[in-house]
């Protein structure tokens, strides 16, 4: 009797918990967008300290999502529990200061290392020319194929997390968001080399009447959108997120349009930035820009339709296409544009496209963690036409990793979400 009330009580109190995100969430990626340099962490991540080596290396759990600090010149290592044929995606988001002073190589890398100390991926990010700062975003990945024998048995392998650039790298710690997850095996042996011809021509910009859908502050609350035309406003200083349903087959493009300042006397380096993440967060495409206070487009050059087998090729616009999902547009605008041009905000109008007819998947044997992310549900792509999350996004993800046992809290939390749908449904401009 005393296990089933604290089983109850437990479900209960985590019930609670799950309602306040909900209500966090209410008000949906419909608002307006917040103003100069803001990150919206994962609500439920929870918090962890990453170790000095592998030894004390804190586990990261397929599908959770975690919160850090790295200081400068730390190094922080997280462990990876894999089974022998799963792939695995750690994605890194690093925040800095707002007033951090940040030079040209100055960033992060990540990467993933077996228990014998053999590398299988890494990968670095830095903030650029701007000197702006702002979220910057890095993979790793495990990968089960014959290329890397040292990366395939099953085991403990490590996430190392440091910061890079020059001897004056900025001071202060910077917040990290992380993320991981696993894709399951074929369920038979599929090609093992990417595709050789694609359409690689750039598409036409989407046209229409621009419909205004403010974007979201961080990857978790990225706001939906499908393809079409959208305008919103935004600071110097921010960096708006938005999420895509691309489907097997299908090919993402998008280009992005600044207004002018009213002013043509300066000039702010690579003051525009716009990148494609795909669904593990992993980067596949950045392009930017300077800004000289007249209007300003920026596209994205034509990257390949999602397909298994991109995985083996060389180039991240065409290995980055490796799976279908929620494919991330981010579009930063860099903090000395206010020095140059005031602080705004600044008319941003996004052209989207998806080309190309969705077929049917590779043929999964198992479930990814999380649920569905290497597929496009019917409530995303609801969810793209209406500017609402889908159930399965930011609160289903901590469900499923914090293990939640009473069912009268997850009945509890569904009926919350489906009213906090409908209020956003209706709310949405």
């Amino acid at each position: 009797m005393g296990r089933r009330r604290t089983a109850r009580a437990r479900g209960a109190a985590v019930g609670v918990a799950v309602l306040g995100m909900l209500a966090g969430l209410s008000a949906g990626p419909a608002v307006a967008a917040p103003s100069g340099y803001d990150y919206a962490f994962a609500a439920g991540a929870r918090a962890v300290d990453g170790a000095s080596d592998t030894a004390d290396a804190p586990l990261l759990a397929p599908g959770g999502t975690y919160r850090d600090a790295l200081p400068r010149g730390a190094e922080r290592y997280y462990r990876l529990d894999l089974d022998a044929s799963s792939n695995a995606y750690v994605s890194v988001t690093a925040v800095p200061p707002a007033d951090s002073a940040l030079t040209v190589s100055e960033g992060i890398r990540v990467s993933v290392q077996s228990a014998d100390g053999h590398s299988c991926s890494f990968e670095n990010a830095a903030f650029g020319a701007a000197h702006s700062p702002h979220p910057v975003t890095a993979w790793g990945a495990r990968t089960v194929t014959p290329v890397n024998r040292a990366c395939e048995g099953a085991g403990a392998y490590y996430v190392v997390v440091e910061r890079v650039g020059t001897a004056d790298a900025s001071r202060g710690d910077w917040q990290l968001e992380l993320t991981s997850a696993t894709e399951p095996a074929l369920k038979a042996a599929g090609a093992t080399k990417a595709p050789d011809v694609w359409d690689s021509a750039t598409p036409a910009p989407a046209v229409g009447e621009p419909r205004r859908r403010a974007g979201g502050a961080g990857f978790e609350r990225a706001t939906p959108i499908g393809a079409g035309v959208w305008r919103t406003d935004i600071a110097p200083g921010q960096t708006l997120y938005y999420r895509v349903p691309v489907g097997w087959g299908q090919q993402p493009h998008a280009s992005v349009e600044l207004g002018s300042s009213g002013t043509d006397s300066g000039y702010t380096l690579a003051a525009l930035e716009l990148g494609l993440y795909n669904p593990v967060r992993a980067d596949v495409q950045k392009v930017s820009a300077g800004y000289a206070g007249s209007q300003r487009n920026l596209a994205l050059a034509a990257v390949a339709p999602v397909d298994y087998a991109n995985r083996f090729a060389g180039s991240e616009q065409v290995n980055g296409m490796r799976f279908a999902g929620g494919y991330y547009l981010v579009v930063h605008l860099a903090a000395r544009v206010a020095d140059e041009f005031g602080a705004g905000p600044y008319g941003l109008t996004l052209h989207v496209s998806v080309e190309g007819a969705e077929r049917d998947g590779p043929g999964y044997a198992g479930q990814s963690v999380p649920r569905d992310l290497f597929q496009v549900t019917a409530d995303q792509r609801r969810g793209a036409a209406e500017g609402t999350a889908a159930p399965d996004d930011t609160v289903m993800r901590v469900l499923a990793v914090g293990g939640i046992g009473g069912g009268t809290a997850v009945v509890v939390v569904l009926g919350a979400w489906t009213a906090v749908g409908r209020r956003r449904s209706a709310g949405a401009v």
